[in-house]
């Protein structure tokens, strides 16, 4: 008997979740239609194209989840093959558990009704994208799944949501693309 191709598709699914041992998650994951993982972050989103964040995507957070918190930090400021500091360009807490995507440009565009924003390096509250002085650097986009929101704080700093954090982090996972300045 030949089944029609959507009800293959159906089965295939049906078997696979029937074969899953009792109580495997899946993996907590974070990705951007924008740049492959380890790929290069096109300029758009840089200082040198429109300085838009880019559009981001989680899926499968840890059960318990209540709210989450994402950092964006380049460990290779300033030159990657001397680096002295981690430049931190993006700060953002308190966003709804339910909530699941950032669409492109999600500062200026609206973030999602209850996220809170920390500050970044610039000293802006907002996304400040890559825009490295020499070399090409890795910007790591990392995901936070909390057990409860954090609570109005202010514009925290990078360090101070780290100690915010503490005791609240139930998964994390992260993304990382690349940049180097197109202009010299």
């Amino acid at each position: 008997m030949r089944l029609r191709p959507v009800y293959s598709s159906i089965l295939a699914h049906a078997l696979i979740l029937a074969l899953m041992p009792l109580g495997v998650a899946m993996a907590f994951t974070l990705d951007s239609p924008a740049f492959a993982p380890g790929g290069e972050i096109p300029m758009r989103y840089t200082c040198e194209g429109d300085d838009l964040s880019p559009p981001l995507i989680w899926r499968d957070p840890p059960p318990g989840t209540r709210a989450f918190a994402l950092v964006v930090e380049d460990p290779d400021a300033p030159d990657p093959r001397a680096p002295r500091m981690v430049w931190v360009h993006w700060v953002l807490y308190d966003l709804p558990a339910e909530v699941r995507e950032l669409p492109e440009d999600a500062d200026r565009r609206g973030l999602p009704p209850g996220t809170r924003r920390g500050l970044n390096d610039w000293k802006r509250a907002a996304w400040g994208g890559p825009c490295p002085p020499i070399g090409r650097h890795r910007y790591i986009f990392r995901l936070y799944a909390l057990d409860a929101p954090l609570g109005d704080r202010g514009t925290l700093t990078r360090a101070e949501l780290a100690r915010a954090l503490a005791g609240h982090v139930l998964g994390e996972t992260e993304l990382v693309g690349t940049y180097a300045k197109k202009s010299r």
